[in-house]
């Protein structure tokens, strides 16, 4: 039985997509991410001209994706308010990864595409989606500009009936939605030869009292132990690339 401070079973599948540039296929428990990462010879219009890349996200589920299907946002003719919030949340903290000057006057559009939802779907974009650039940088010569590894999970406080539950990492649904309080932790820390080093940053938490509020002892058990489920995920990414 998983511990509650264990990641929940975690394996990353690279090469997925024939023509990405880089593409992995990440599961965290029962949720399956496909992530992609293309390179393009251009940069936004309000860019040009300044010798400098960009790195753009898009993030998307499946209708089949959850127990209930859900038509296509292309259906709607519209995103979702939560689409545009996770994909911006995603660009964000993949271009803490990546030396946007290094890469020219190239932009780094990054795909992620929720197979199943059980819970965690950002956090495991974000992981597997770092993966995925990292692949495609490597195919077109421009590793130096991964200076960064960036990953996430999220963390909460679980209170059932008896009382038995508290800190629990790495949310499935059912976890998230008996959880007092809910976060999303994304961090970094630099790249060096062999491997990574050096402590990691906090790139963005997010945190919220669903059923209550909380402490600030409880948010900084919250942010440690998101720090540590980090520091695995990353173990498991250079596993990968390697």
């Amino acid at each position: 039985m998983r511990q509650t401070e264990e990641l929940r079973p975690l394996s990353f599948e690279t090469g997925i997509q024939l023509h990405a540039a880089g593409s992995c296929l990440i599961k965290v428990g029962r949720t399956h991410v496909l992530c992609s990462a293309s390179l393009e010879n251009k940069v936004p219009g309000w860019m040009k001209g300044r010798g400098t890349g960009w790195l753009t996200a898009e993030y998307g589920m499946l209708p089949a994706a959850t127990h209930t299907r859900s038509d296509r946002e292309a259906a709607r003719g519209k995103q979702q308010g939560r689409t545009v919030e996770i994909q911006r949340l995603i660009g964000r903290s993949l271009r803490q990864a990546v030396d946007l000057a290094a890469l020219g006057e190239r932009t780094l559009a990054v795909d992620c595409d929720v197979l199943n939802a059980d819970g965690g779907t950002r956090c495991a974009a974000i992981t597997g989606a770092w993966v995925a650039v990292a692949l495609a940088l490597k195919s077109q010569e421009l590793s130096a500009a991964l200076i960064r590894q960036v990953a996430a999970v999220s963390a909460g406080i679980v209170e059932t009936g008896d009382g038995r539950r508290g800190l629990v990492l790495d949310l499935e649904y059912e976890e998230d939605h008996l959880a007092a309080v809910d976060c999303n932790l994304v961090a970094a820390r630099p790249i060096v030869v062999g491997g990574a080093g050096g402590e990691l940053d906090l790139v963005e938490l997010q945190g919220t009292g669903e059923g209550r509020s909380f402490s600030r002892k409880e948010a900084t058990a919250l942010m440690d132990l998101g720090l540590a489920g980090c520091a695995t995920l990353m173990a498991a990414q250079l596993a990968t690339l390697a």
